[in-house]
Protein backbone atom coordinates (compact mmCIF):
# COMPACT_ATOMS: atom_id res chain seq x y z
CA UNK A 1 0.00 0.00 0.00
CA UNK A 2 1.29 3.73 -1.34
CA UNK A 3 -0.04 6.25 0.37
CA UNK A 4 1.00 9.94 -0.58
CA UNK A 5 1.30 10.91 -4.39
CA UNK A 6 -0.38 13.83 -3.93
CA UNK A 7 -0.60 17.06 -1.31
CA UNK A 8 -1.90 18.31 1.45
CA UNK A 9 -5.51 19.79 0.75
CA UNK A 10 -6.35 17.34 -1.42
CA UNK A 11 -9.24 14.15 -1.08
CA UNK A 12 -8.02 10.83 0.54
CA UNK A 13 -8.87 8.50 -2.11
CA UNK A 14 -8.32 4.51 -2.00
CA UNK A 15 -7.33 2.86 -5.52
CA UNK A 16 -7.50 -0.98 -6.82
CA UNK A 17 -7.27 -2.89 -9.88
CA UNK A 18 -7.66 -6.60 -10.66
CA UNK A 19 -5.95 -8.44 -12.98
CA UNK A 20 -7.82 -6.35 -16.19
CA UNK A 21 -8.72 -3.25 -14.28
CA UNK A 22 -4.46 -2.66 -13.93
CA UNK A 23 -4.83 -1.54 -17.57
CA UNK A 24 -5.97 2.04 -16.53
CA UNK A 25 -3.72 2.15 -13.45
CA UNK A 26 -1.64 4.58 -14.62
CA UNK A 27 -4.39 6.70 -16.20
CA UNK A 28 -6.25 6.63 -12.99
CA UNK A 29 -3.15 7.41 -10.76
CA UNK A 30 -2.11 10.22 -13.24
CA UNK A 31 -5.74 11.57 -12.31
CA UNK A 32 -5.35 11.97 -9.06
CA UNK A 33 -2.25 13.79 -8.59
CA UNK A 34 -2.86 16.31 -5.76
CA UNK A 35 -4.87 13.87 -4.00
CA UNK A 36 -3.59 11.82 -1.17
CA UNK A 37 -4.04 7.95 -2.77
CA UNK A 38 -4.21 4.74 -0.83
CA UNK A 39 -2.66 2.46 -3.36
CA UNK A 40 -4.34 -1.49 -2.80
CA UNK A 41 -3.09 -2.79 -6.08
CA UNK A 42 -3.11 -4.76 -8.13
CA UNK A 43 0.31 -3.55 -10.22
CA UNK A 44 1.06 -7.14 -12.76
CA UNK A 45 -2.15 -8.09 -14.93
CA UNK A 46 -0.38 -11.26 -15.38
CA UNK A 47 -1.43 -12.78 -12.01
CA UNK A 48 -5.38 -13.43 -11.42
CA UNK A 49 -6.46 -10.98 -8.81
CA UNK A 50 -10.43 -11.14 -8.09
CA UNK A 51 -12.44 -7.60 -8.19
CA UNK A 52 -14.29 -8.99 -5.15
CA UNK A 53 -11.33 -9.21 -3.15
CA UNK A 54 -10.45 -5.41 -4.21
CA UNK A 55 -14.00 -4.29 -3.85
CA UNK A 56 -13.65 -5.51 0.38
CA UNK A 57 -10.55 -3.68 0.43
CA UNK A 58 -11.87 -0.30 -1.37
CA UNK A 59 -15.04 -0.69 1.12
CA UNK A 60 -13.06 -1.34 4.28
CA UNK A 61 -10.85 1.44 4.22
CA UNK A 62 -13.69 3.81 3.62
CA UNK A 63 -15.80 2.85 6.28
CA UNK A 64 -12.62 2.74 8.52
CA UNK A 65 -12.31 6.51 7.50
CA UNK A 66 -8.95 6.13 6.13
CA UNK A 67 -10.49 7.18 2.48
CA UNK A 68 -13.26 9.30 1.61
CA UNK A 69 -13.58 7.56 -1.66
CA UNK A 70 -12.41 5.50 -4.10
CA UNK A 71 -12.25 4.61 -7.28
CA UNK A 72 -12.43 0.36 -8.44
CA UNK A 73 -11.55 -0.59 -11.91
CA UNK A 74 -12.13 -4.30 -13.39
CA UNK A 75 -12.85 -5.47 -16.72
CA UNK A 76 -16.49 -4.12 -17.81
CA UNK A 77 -16.98 -2.11 -14.12
CA UNK A 78 -20.22 -4.49 -13.65
CA UNK A 79 -18.22 -6.65 -11.20
CA UNK A 80 -16.41 -4.22 -9.25
CA UNK A 81 -19.46 -2.20 -8.67
CA UNK A 82 -22.08 -5.23 -7.85
CA UNK A 83 -19.44 -6.35 -5.40
CA UNK A 84 -18.92 -3.14 -3.61
CA UNK A 85 -22.72 -2.16 -3.27
CA UNK A 86 -22.73 -5.34 -0.57
CA UNK A 87 -20.43 -3.37 1.61
CA UNK A 88 -22.38 -1.52 4.26
CA UNK A 89 -22.76 2.72 3.33
CA UNK A 90 -21.00 1.97 0.09
CA UNK A 91 -22.37 3.56 -2.68
CA UNK A 92 -20.90 2.19 -5.67
CA UNK A 93 -22.02 3.03 -9.56
CA UNK A 94 -20.38 1.92 -12.65
CA UNK A 95 -19.67 5.33 -14.49
CA UNK A 96 -18.49 5.75 -18.27
CA UNK A 97 -19.73 8.81 -18.96
CA UNK A 98 -18.61 12.20 -17.19
CA UNK A 99 -22.61 13.44 -16.58
CA UNK A 100 -22.85 10.25 -14.45
CA UNK A 101 -19.47 10.54 -12.52
CA UNK A 102 -20.19 13.69 -11.42
CA UNK A 103 -24.31 13.76 -11.47
CA UNK A 104 -23.47 10.15 -8.96
CA UNK A 105 -21.83 12.09 -6.29
CA UNK A 106 -24.14 15.58 -6.59
CA UNK A 107 -27.40 13.61 -6.28
CA UNK A 108 -26.89 9.97 -4.68
CA UNK A 109 -23.56 10.83 -2.76
CA UNK A 110 -21.09 8.10 -4.34
CA UNK A 111 -18.63 7.08 -2.96
CA UNK A 112 -16.93 4.55 -4.98
CA UNK A 113 -16.54 5.37 -9.02
CA UNK A 114 -16.16 1.88 -10.57
CA UNK A 115 -14.51 1.82 -14.15
CA UNK A 116 -14.12 -1.35 -16.61
CA UNK A 117 -10.39 -1.14 -18.45
CA UNK A 118 -12.37 -2.81 -21.43
CA UNK A 119 -15.04 -0.48 -22.21
CA UNK A 120 -13.05 3.14 -21.75
CA UNK A 121 -9.93 4.07 -22.49
CA UNK A 122 -6.96 6.09 -20.54
CA UNK A 123 -7.83 9.16 -21.38
CA UNK A 124 -11.78 8.78 -21.12
CA UNK A 125 -11.11 7.18 -17.43
CA UNK A 126 -8.62 10.55 -16.60
CA UNK A 127 -11.77 12.46 -17.15
CA UNK A 128 -14.70 9.95 -15.39
CA UNK A 129 -11.64 10.42 -12.22
CA UNK A 130 -11.28 14.36 -12.50
CA UNK A 131 -15.45 14.31 -12.85
CA UNK A 132 -15.93 12.45 -9.62
CA UNK A 133 -13.30 13.99 -7.22
CA UNK A 134 -14.52 17.54 -8.17
CA UNK A 135 -18.08 16.26 -7.40
CA UNK A 136 -19.25 17.39 -3.70
CA UNK A 137 -22.71 16.06 -2.79
CA UNK A 138 -25.78 18.57 -3.20
CA UNK A 139 -26.47 19.82 0.29
CA UNK A 140 -28.35 22.44 -1.04
CA UNK A 141 -31.67 20.30 -2.16
CA UNK A 142 -33.06 18.79 0.23
CA UNK A 143 -34.23 16.10 -1.81
CA UNK A 144 -31.05 14.57 -2.12
CA UNK A 145 -30.36 14.39 1.92
CA UNK A 146 -33.76 12.66 1.94
CA UNK A 147 -33.15 10.22 -1.09
CA UNK A 148 -30.03 9.05 0.90
CA UNK A 149 -31.59 8.68 4.15
CA UNK A 150 -34.16 6.26 2.47
CA UNK A 151 -31.28 4.07 0.92
CA UNK A 152 -29.40 4.08 3.96
CA UNK A 153 -32.80 3.10 5.42
CA UNK A 154 -32.96 0.50 2.87
CA UNK A 155 -29.49 -0.92 3.62
CA UNK A 156 -30.66 -1.39 7.37
CA UNK A 157 -33.86 -2.98 6.76
CA UNK A 158 -32.13 -5.60 4.72
CA UNK A 159 -30.45 -8.36 5.73
CA UNK A 160 -28.89 -11.22 3.71
CA UNK A 161 -31.71 -10.04 0.66
CA UNK A 162 -34.40 -10.26 2.94
CA UNK A 163 -36.02 -7.71 4.77
CA UNK A 164 -35.34 -7.93 8.31
CA UNK A 165 -38.19 -9.64 10.84
CA UNK A 166 -39.63 -6.14 12.13
CA UNK A 167 -39.90 -5.06 9.01
CA UNK A 168 -41.80 -7.75 7.14
CA UNK A 169 -45.11 -7.37 8.85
Amino acid sequence: MRAGRGGAGGMKLAVAFDHKGVELRDAVLEALEGHEVIDLGTHDGSVRVDYPDKAREIGERIQSGEAERAVLVCGSGVGAAVAACKMAGIRAAICHDVYSAHQGVEHDDMNVLCLGSEVVGAAVARELVAAFVAARFNTVEPRYAARLEKVAALEKEMKHGEVAASQAR
